[in-house]
């Protein structure tokens, strides 16, 4: 099982690495990939080193799956060219999610989509996955009508600059440069990605279409707001969620606490509710704050949090390639 890693110098890349490793891939032949500067330097897998090599040594290779984490661009001009060569790619950037020809895959959810003619797999948007998989069960319950969905994003989103940007500010270290357009530190921006014409960000637009497409359902209306914060890992979404039909809050509970990577934490008189600092380096997708909305009727409240590094991009990409490798489809 020969793999690529596309982007392994980056900060999904570097965790893309530690997921495959954690979860003992069957790989016999790992080929990092990064940009021309890095070609030649060395990467950590497991207790050896790798020799990062070239885009076109990498597919002159023929790697089984190549799991691309560099950017959209780069994955538009060399995902088909992997594909061609008869490498199943699977794909973190925002460049085939909507594509109506490539699959969304969101494996708890709807990893049976897959088939071995699919050369191209889009990962989805880190906001979207943990979104979905609190969405998934409960509108095969209880049927979405309408989702409104607020976000409280980490910096890491963003990327290394974006952590380094906050950490210069909480040091009162001027010199680093700003990646954002004011201070993130003591702030929060409703600024996630760039603003379209209709005045949603990029990430919002992501956020309103995605889960139609992974659910395979568009019969219900959703909405976002993206705020950035001064977090450093975990993405947070608080969420209302309007039903076609009636629900019961314990049924509700049940339903979460049986979906396979989701972990309900909702205990307020104890004070348990999900938080991004616990969900650091965890693979699951936390939710609580179960609540009916009393506005309205057929309408709960919930907050989600998860690791957007991980579940939110290396480790579902690791989890399709895992279930293309047990179906045998690569």
């Amino acid at each position: 099982m020969k793999v690529a890693v596309v982007g392994s110098t980056g900060m999904v890349g570097q965790v893309m690495l530690k997921v495959l490793e954690e979860r003992n891939f069957p790989i016999t032949e790992l080929i990092p990939v990064a940009s021309e500067r890095s070609i030649g330097k060395k990467v950590k897998y497991k207790q050896g080193e790798f020799t990062i090599v070239s885009m076109k040594d990498a597919i002159a290779a023929k790697p089984d799956i190549a799991i691309f984490s560099a950017g959209g661009g780069t994955s538009l001009e060399f995902a088909p060219l992997f594909a061609e060569a008869g490498t199943t790619v699977i794909d973190n950037s925002s460049a085939w999610r909507m594509d109506p020809d490539k699959k969304l895959v969101v494996p708890e959810i709807n990893a049976d989509v897959l088939t071995k003619e699919d050369k191209i797999i889009a990962n989805p948007n880190c906001s979207t996955i943990q979104l979905v998989m609190v969405l998934g069960p409960l509108n095969k319950k209880y049927d979405l009508k309408r989702v409104i969905v607020s976000t409280y994003q980490s910096v890491t989103g963003t990327g290394k600059a974006a952590v380094d940007q906050l950490n210069g500010e909480i040091s009162g270290d001027d010199s680093i440069a700003k990646v954002y357009p004011y201070q993130i530190f003591k702030n929060a921006l409703p600024h996630c990605d760039v603003f379209a014409d209709d005045d949603y960000t990029k990430e919002e637009i992501k956020l309103m279409k995605e889960p139609k497409k992974i659910l395979g359902d568009d019969t219900f209306n959703l909405t976002a707001t993206a705020v950035r914060v001064p977090v450093q890992g975990g993405h947070s979404e608080s969420v209302n969620i309007e039903f076609e039909n009636e629900f019961d809050l314990d049924e509700v509970r049940k339903i979460l606490s049986e979906t396979p990577g989701v972990v309900v934490v909702d205990n307020v008189k104890n004070n348990e509710y999900p938080m991004p600092l616990y969900s650091e380096g965890k693979d699951e997708v936390f939710v609580g704050r179960i609540r009916r909305d009393l506005s309205q009727p057929k309408t709960l409240n919930l907050w989600i949090v998860a690791d957007n590094l991980r579940k939110g991009a290396a480790t579902n990409a690791v989890q399709i390639a895992e279930y293309l490798v047990a179906n045998n489809l690569v």
